[in-house]
């Protein structure tokens, strides 16, 4: 009974989008039907050390599977500077939940990363314009490269406009799309007059205001993860048809956690969650549709159904390190 070790490089090379988008999908689907347990994000704030711990635990059963794991994250804003370290890390225990086994450790930073596009995929095909060619990415980090990759597996984009502060970060993600999309430069309001918006910033204030989208942009809001962030204009989400991905989740730490605790957005602003849309209690774009608006907070639903994907294949794959980590050999 040995336990995997997935590197990074392990969990890239076996997380296929093509797979991880409709298992993000029933993730979502299993949510709202009850076939899933999903405690409340966690939070351990430590503000000496401008960072927080997030502790996200699930389980989830679709008609062929079942799974279970725990995703320990963080977010420390000194570590790139102070310690050459990323950010945000994480590390997935992705478990059997027959008998609680830890099949495979994993590192949970790539894995949010190919899980949270594909949480953007799957919000895109049900809410975008069904011929959405463009993408605009506002934030040029590690993020907005899985948005590409994840939503022009569910669209046909040709066109990529990216937008950010620092031009070494546009510049690098030029260049590893360039020969894939026509992908340039632009501005804020270049990005959001695309057919599809994604913003993965972690601003505290608005920074997509109205003027700033077209008449039918999908935004997919990926960028607020905590309590204050807040990336698009209040103006936008109130006149939006907005979607968000767990109602607790998002008015604490989500897009809408601002406007919504300061009386700017109530429920009734709120057209519901993901997983309605995904099980059919209620439709995704109509032709009367305007602006629409993804919240995502990210789920451990997402994290687990990711992980059984990537698990699978690196099993397949002879992937990874095995080791007795019960002692049970």
């Amino acid at each position: 009974m040995q336990t995997l070790l997935l590197n990074s490089e392990d969990v890239h090379h076996n997380a296929e989008m093509a797979e991880i988008i409709p298992a993000i999908e029933q993730a979502f689907a299993a949510y709202e039907r009850g076939d899933a347990k999903m405690p409340a994000k966690s939070y351990i704030d430590l503000p000496e050390y401008n960072g927080d711990f997030r502790s996200m635990p699930a389980y989830l059963k679709t008609d062929e599977w079942d799974a279970a794991g725990i995703k320990w994250v963080n977010v420390h804003t000194d570590n790139e500077e102070q310690f050459d370290l990323p950010t945000v890390m994480g590390t997935m225990i992705y478990s059997n939940p027959e008998n609680a086994l830890p099949l495979s450790i994993m590192d949970g930073t790539e894995l949010t990363m190919q899980r949270t596009g594909a949480a953007a995929a799957v919000a895109t095909h049900r809410l975008a314009i069904p011929d959405a060619s463009s993408l605009g990415i506002v934030g040029a980090g590690v993020q907005a490269y899985s948005q590409l990759e994840a939503i022009s597996e569910i669209r046909d984009i040709e066109e990529v406009v990216v937008s950010d502060l620092d031009d070494a970060r546009v510049n690098q993600f030029i260049e590893t799309f360039e020969d894939r999309f026509d992908v340039r430069k632009g501005s804020i309001s270049d990005a959001g007059h695309c057919d599809v918006l994604s913003t993965v910033t972690p601003v505290r204030e608005p920074i997509v205001g109205p003027d700033d989208v077209g008449e039918h942009t999908h935004i997919n809001g990926m960028g607020a993860d905590a309590e204050g962030k807040h990336e698009i204009a209040d103006e936008i989400l109130l006149n939006a048809k907005l979607v968000i991905d767990d109602y607790t989740q998002c008015t604490h730490s989500g897009e809408i956690n601002v406007p919504f605790n300061n009386g700017v957005l109530t429920d009734d602003d709120i057209y519901g969650e993901i997983g309605e849309i995904i099980v059919g209690e209620k439709k995704g774009r109509t032709d009367q549709d305007g602006v629409t608006v993804f919240d995502s907070t990210g789920l451990a639903i997402q994290d687990v159904a990711a992980a059984r994907v990537v698990y699978e294949h690196a099993q397949e794959r002879d992937n990874g390190t095995p080791f007795d980590l019960l002692g049970l050999a």
